[in-house]
């Protein structure tokens, strides 16, 4: 019994005299001559050079805060500085991440249950140099590590990596990415004490609330702030925020909370949120408020088409399902906003789906500006355009916008969006009183089917088609007005307050060109109107600022408000040439025929004016009128003796049948009254053609 007593105390004698001389092994061992090897295999392994060029070392120590016997038993942390790991060979930077010193726990028990327990890492002053070639290779790619991944992907390993905390100091991350056309400098800085998520999103939305302490109870604080500067999409940009701490990573269940505030030139992003499966890129529910100088800027920072617009601001809830099978899909749903002097608020929705991605949605103004819709056409002041950000400038000698539609992007997605404007706001001379439209873009197809008005008691139809596959983009407009009431559309001329008379009207419009001037420079078509029981005096023309129209006014019936029976307009374009076929005002007192060119090619006039009085009149004295010059100025004057013998009859130049068979389709009597334009096209169907 002694004998074996012996040997279990030798047993025991040696076990402890080898855990002892383990124990001085691992504490006095030279670490450092382990970097060659160590170096050499993770260099293998990732196809980047790696080096710790500074000390590596192990420290065994006890952590007290464990429960039990456990923070009795030392556990080892593992210790290195200066430590480097290479950028691809194609890369500009020095290298791509770089770390002042680690320091991880590791827990040696956990071993034996296979699994790789790594409770703390801390980093100190990491940076990183991010990159990515035009071609799509980027440096965070390691193809060593992932053919390495694809060959054991059928085996999969019994072993589990745990990672707990990881904390750093200051570090720092430069992005140049030219896919994104990104150059990006990101310095990311602990708080110290985290910050709470509710605190930050209640003072956010202007309080608290049952929704956001509920929402702030299930999500982890802010643990880091971060500010960036550089340039994205061309575009200068810089920004600060805060994120959490990186421990959310590892719980998929434990909501991400994210603080952003990003400016892009006069662009501004504020977002406060929360991200679901950080690691998988889940799912967004964020707190979005949008502000700049024009939505068409937003496209280079969220790759989606918007129309050029005045200054805008919008707030509302962007919720995001980035797994979608159909693709990551977006809504933002309830928001609020302005853009110019109108408010707007709906619903949009975006899905980057194939083979292009889709925006959808409904949008309602309660009180729309009309001078707000101008920068979708170009047609705003050259101020205007300058504060929208737009490169090409208005010549000062043109009437017609020149700017460009921006086709190319057209082809970058598809859209669907219905839009209501309830009451439209504008100077009294144009009573418009509501806006529908429904706006389709699909493969570089824009259409506005229907963009209708509420015009003057009336409707006023349009139908725009807009190709932008084609170069240079080919265009058509059809309108049709019907039934505008004259005391409406001059609700500010006294003599039309008793008018029972009407407007109605006719076009089709087509060109090509990628500007508002170049589809008119190109036109073909034909714009037939008709209004019957009107006035016109010196005094309309100058409340609806037209000055050359005063002067005529002016030179054909002096001062006087004169009754007109009917108007009458048939005018067709081939070329971006329009002739009126017919264009004759039936007064009380005369009849006055209009001949004629406008060019919109080169915006240049050429009218003449001719009166035929009815009766013994003074303005049988009159001479015939001329409008020369262009549309952005035009010059009125008065023909010489000759030409004023032309007017000694009606003189109705090109009228056939067929366009007067066409303008009696226009012809609607007026509150019950006769209609006067009706026996004028009679009388003009009699006339030989010239």
């Amino acid at each position: 019994m002694s004998r074996a007593r012996g040997i279990l105390l030798w047993f025991l004698a040696i076990v402890a005299v080898l855990a002892v001389a383990l124990v001085v092994l691992l504490a006095t061992f030279d670490w450092n001559l382990l970097r060659p090897t160590l170096n050499e295999r993770v260099s293998d392994t990732l196809g980047r050079p790696f080096a710790i060029q500074g000390e590596l070392d192990v420290r065994w120590q006890r952590d007290r805060e464990l429960p039990g016997w456990r923070a009795w038993f030392p556990h080892p942390t593992l210790t290195a500085e200066d430590i480097t790991l290479g950028n691809a060979e194609w890369g500009q930077a020095p290298y791509f991440i770089h770390l002042d010193s680690i320091a991880a726990d590791l827990r040696p028990l956990a071993l034996l249950g296979k699994r790789v327990s790594i409770p703390a890492i801390t980093l100190g002053g990491p940076s990183a140099h991010i990159e990515r070639l035009a071609d799509g290779r980027a440096n965070w790619t390691f193809e060593n590590l992932a053919a390495s991944d694809e060959a054991e992907e059928e085996k999969p390993s019994a072993w589990v990596l745990d990672i707990g905390t990881i904390g750093f100091d200051q570090g720092r991350v430069s992005l140049d990415d030219q896919v994104t056309r990104a150059e990006v400098k990101l310095d990311v800085t602990p708080l110290g004490e985290p910050m709470p998520y509710s605190q930050i999103l209640g003072a956010a939305q202007g309080g608290g609330g049952e929704e956001n302490e509920l929402q702030g109870a299930a999500t982890q604080d802010y643990a880091f702030a971060w500010n960036a500067e550089g340039r994205y999409g061309g575009q200068p940009v810089s920004g600060e925020g805060r994120v959490g701490g990186l421990l959310a990573l590892q719980d998929a269940a434990l909501p991400f909370p994210l603080q952003v505030d990003l400016r892009a030139g006069k662009t501004r992003v504020t977002v406060e949120g929360t991200l679901t499966d950080p690691r998988n890129l889940g799912a967004l529910d964020l707190r979005l408020r949008l502000s700049g100088d024009s939505l068409g800027n937003l496209y280079p920072l969220i790759g989606v088409t918007l129309p050029d617009t005045g200054a805008y601001s919008t707030d509302g809830r962007l919720r995001a399902d980035l797994q979608d099978p159909d693709g990551a899909s977006f809504h933002y749903q309830g928001f609020n906003g302005r853009i110019g002097g109108s408010d707007i608020q709906g619903d949009l929705r975006y899905v980057a789906g194939e083979p292009r991605p889709r925006l959808s949605g409904e949008l309602t103004s309660n009180q729309l500006r009309f001078a707000d819709l101008a920068p979708l056409i170009g047609a705003d002041s050259e101020q205007s355009r300058q504060a929208r950000g737009a490169t090409s400038r208005q010549p000062a000698d043109k009437a017609l916008p020149v700017e460009e539609f921006r086709t190319e992007r057209w082809r970058d997605m598809d859209a669907d969006v219905r839009f209501v404007g309830k009451r439209i706001v504008h100077d009294e001379a144009l009573p418009i009183q509501d806006l529908n439209a429904h706006v389709v873009l699909a493969d570089g197809v824009l259409s506005l089917q229907p963009l209708s008005f509420g015009l003057a008691g009336g409707r006023l139809e349009t139908d725009v088609h807009l190709d932008g596959q084609r170069t240079p983009l080919a265009g058509r407009v059809r309108l049709e007005a019907r039934s505008l009431k004259l005391r409406q559309l001059f609700a500010n001329v006294e003599s039309m307050h008793k008018s029972l008379g009407e407007l109605n009207g006719k076009a089709d419009i087509q060109g090509t060109g990628n500007s508002v001037a170049a589809l008119l420079g190109s036109a073909n078509g034909e714009l037939r109107l008709l209004m019957n029981d009107g006035t016109v005096s010196r005094g309309l023309m100058e409340l609806a600022g037209l000055n050359v129209g005063n002067y005529l006014v002016g030179r054909l019936f002096g001062d006087e408000e004169v009754q007109i029976n009917c108007t009458v307009l048939d005018l067709g374009m081939k070329n971006g040439l329009a002739e009126p076929r017919l264009f004759v005002l039936d007064t009380e007192n005369a009849v006055i025929n209009v001949t004629g060119q406008v060019n919109f090619r080169t915006e240049n006039i050429d009218m003449n004016i001719v009166p035929r009085s009815k009766g013994i009149r003074i303005i049988s004295l009159r001479s015939p009128l001329y409008v020369r010059g262009t549309l952005k100025s035009p010059r009125p004057g008065v023909h010489a003796g000759p030409l004023a013998l032309r007017g000694a009859g009606m003189i109705v130049l090109g009228a056939t049948v067929g366009p007067v068979a066409g303008l009696l389709a226009l012809v609607a009597p007026s509150g019950g009254q006769a209609d006067q334009c009706g026996p004028l096209l009679e009388q003009v169907k009699k006339l030989p053609a010239r």
